[in-house]
């Protein structure tokens, strides 16, 4: 019987068509991305689209993540959109291999048997004929995973939760990846640009669906991953967030790029996301109570309460701050962090008077848990404010002896870099209009979980 090969089609025009010239260049790319990956085993991954020359970087960004389970994963899910052909559900490429100048990937003919019954399920060779979004996925793959079958599917008109329920299908265990390709914000001036995707982000991190195709355009499959990694309990991480203004355009008209992560618990501890913050939560409302001599609820101890950690444990009472206390750094147990801060919240912050016993059912307690520090480097205080996320950073201001920070929640208040950066000068005791060539900036991120009810 004869194969049927879906040849490259932009291979010279995304990304080089010479072998050598295309693996030097994804090599280089994945080595810069090496210098800053997190330590991150990744059952899902979004990765951008564009030229090379454009999303690349942000890209290896994702890939980089593969190499330590590469040997593993047999199975690669790979979900774009449409650009060019219009259709209606998820397609097949009726093809039996797809080919890069790297190249043949094989499609994964078992898993599409396993799809090809579901109404939303159709075959469309000329949906995928044309189609850069899932081909400029494949030379990464080819260059990271030693052996993996490929099961492309090109995402029209469908309903996210359609999308999720053929996810759910081919889900499998670590043999299988998914991977969604999408860029973000199309055209816009870099400002907007950096805002809006900055809100997109956030909204992927928190799970705030749903994503629209004027955001991302692959928003019905980023949907679709994000009903699926939800029911499964994973995390998302942010791993890169640029703009074509940032890697190699102009910044009059930018197209918005992102890399994420949807990490799994291991098998030896099957403490879900929400769990974990359940966890945390219910350590940082005992250390409160136990304090007043009140009585503690049960928590389940896990071990990876041991591994360190940073947190911020901050106290609302009516939707108004009553309390916020916690690490910048790592230097004890997460149970130890979030039980010290705690205390520190409700006993000694300065802005307020310590908590009182009868405050304390009517308290709400909120866990942040953030990620080790990054410098940001620039050149001036406008280079530092364009470089800024916005719901996305947790910023640590520092000029000699004067420091501060705030968490990424701040944004929601100060929702501008100027002047998110002017009361971030002011907490640290110095004028909102100062500046100085030895400011240091350093961001970071977090996990954040927050009590809905009292006690």
């Amino acid at each position: 019987m004869m194969t049927t090969i879906r040849p490259a089609a932009v291979a010279g025009m995304f990304y080089p068509s010479d072998p050598a010239e295309l693996a030097h260049q994804i090599q280089a790319m994945l080595m810069q991305a090496q210098t800053e990956a997190p330590s991150l085993v990744p059952k899902a991954l979004i990765a951008p689209h564009a030229g090379y020359i454009y999303s690349g970087p942000v890209a290896a960004s994702a890939y980089t993540l593969l190499a330590a389970q590469a040997g593993k994963i047999r199975r690669v899910i790979l979900l774009g959109p449409t650009h060019r052909v219009a259709v209606r559900g998820l397609a097949l490429p009726g093809a039996d291999a797809f080919e890069t100048p790297l190249g043949r990937v094989d499609i994964d003919l078992d898993a599409a048997r396993l799809i090809a019954h579901m109404p939303q399920v159709t075959v469309s060779p000329q949906a995928h004929a044309l189609e850069h979004s899932l081909e400029v996925q494949l030379p990464f793959l080819q260059t990271l995973l030693p052996d993996f079958k490929l099961l492309p599917l090109a995402v029209g008109m469908v309903a996210p939760e359609d999308v999720a329920e053929v996810l759910e299908a081919l889900w499998g265990g670590p043999e299988t990846l998914i991977v969604i390709s999408s860029d973000l914000s199309h055209y816009l001036p870099y400002a907007s640009a950096k805002r809006i995707d900055g809100e997109t982000a956030d909204a992927i991190l928190h799970f705030r669906e749903p994503i629209s195709h004027e955001q991302a355009c692959g928003g019905t499959p980023v949907n679709g991953l994000m009903l699926a990694a939800r029911r499964h309990g994973m995390t998302p991480h942010l791993l890169d967030l640029r703009n074509s203004g940032d890697t190699a355009g102009d910044k009059n008209r930018v197209v918005g790029y992102a890399a994420f992560a949807f990490t799994e618990d291991d098998a030896a501890d099957r403490q879900p996301a929400r769990g974990k913050g359940e966890v945390l939560l219910a350590l940082a409302r005992n250390a409160i109570t136990q304090n007043f001599g009140l009585p503690v609820k049960p928590v389940d101890q896990a071990d990876w309460l041991n591994e360190p950690g940073a947190t911020f444990v901050t106290l609302m009472q009516h939707g108004e701050l009553r309390g916020c206390m916690g690490s910048l750094e790592i230097h004890r147990s997460l149970r130890d962090d979030v039980q010290f801060n705690a205390v520190a919240a409700a006993l000694r912050d300065p802005r307020f008077p310590p908590l009182a016993e009868d405050e304390v059912a009517i308290t709400h307690v909120e866990v942040s848990l953030l990620s080790p520090q990054q410098p940001i480097h620039f050149s001036d205080e406008a280079d530092a404010l364009a470089q800024l996320r916005p719901h996305i950073d947790g910023v640590v201001f520092e000029y000699g002896r004067y420091r501060s920070t705030f968490l990424p929640q701040v944004w929601e208040q100060l929702p501008q870099p100027r002047q998110f950066m002017a009361h971030l000068k002011r907490k640290a005791g110095l004028p909102q209009n100062f500046w100085s060539p030895d400011v240091k900036l350093y961001r970071y991120t977090v996990e954040k979980w927050k009590e809905y009810k009292d006690g």
